[in-house]
């Protein structure tokens, strides 16, 4: 693991700090182009990826904080730098875009659709990251022949473990090219935005099976993210099959 790339006297360039940087940087680049291909308001395309920014670092905060009360109180001086949930900055950045979006008039499902290929891309390139600075993410022990160690890591682990990062990063691959193709079709708005929520959703759901979990973070035999990922798939399922009837309403 690489937790530092560069360190020139106490100048530290942090692996995961520059994949968050580069995830930033190419999840843009989509949501701005394929925000051109839509007409959605040129002069303003640049302000939706930094208000989705900020506004995902500050949900992804406060959803850590709701669900991690516990150990944000155990080290609240420790945790500032520390502690972000993905869901909680898909939240966080949607709002804040939306906000946005509805204050010029756009169509919102619309704009959801335009950042839906984005999003998936900064998610596989964080998990990047996650795998560099060997942060925590990885899963329990096993024999597998590709499992690793995480010695050097943000919280190492000399034992062999399921790379967990690696296997988000593996299955977010198509997941980007699927929507990347899908986004060419013509569908009610707010409808590829539901399939990456379904797409999304289940990914989370799978990767959790193959990450630390801790009992005090289980309900039912799901974790916090497992539920989440839930009530994405739900919310999905019910966009997409919405926008269908509307599609057949307007044939």
């Amino acid at each position: 693991m690489i937790p530092v790339l560069i360190e020139i006297g106490p100048f530290k360039l942090y692996s995961f700090g520059l994949m968050v940087l580069l995830a930033f940087a190419g999840g843009g680049a989509l949501v701005v182009r394929e925000l051109k291909r839509r007409g959605l308001e040129p002069n303003h395309l640049e302000g939706y990826p930094m208000a989705a920014l900020f506004g995902g670092i500050a949900g992804a905060k406060l959803y850590w904080i709701v669900t991690s009360w516990d150990s944000m109180m155990a080290d609240p001086i420790g945790s500032l730098p520390a502690g972000f949930t993905w869901y909680g900055g898909l939240l966080g950045g949607a709002i804040t875009v939306l906000w946005i979006g509805h204050r010029k008039g756009q169509n919102l499902w619309s704009l959801c659709d335009a950042f839906a290929p984005g999003l998936a891309a900064a998610y596989g390139i964080g998990r990047v990251g996650c795998q560099l600075s060997g942060d925590g993410d990885y899963g329990p022990p096993t024999d597998v022949p590709w499992a690793m160690a995480y010695p050097k890591g943000m919280v190492p682990t000399h034992e062999l473990v399921h790379p967990t990062p690696v296997y988000e990063i593996l299955m977010m691959i198509p997941i980007v090219f699927v929507l990347w193709r899908l986004r060419l079709q013509e569908r009610a708005p707010g409808w590829l935005f539901g399939v990456y929520l379904v797409l999304v959703g289940a990914e989370r759901w799978i990767s959790e099976l193959y990450r630390v979990r801790y009992p005090a973070d289980m309900t039912l035999g799901m974790s916090t993210a497992q539920w989440t990922s839930v009530i994405a798939i739900l919310l999905g399922l019910r966009l997409v099959m919405n926008r269908r009837r509307v599609e057949r309403r307007a044939a």
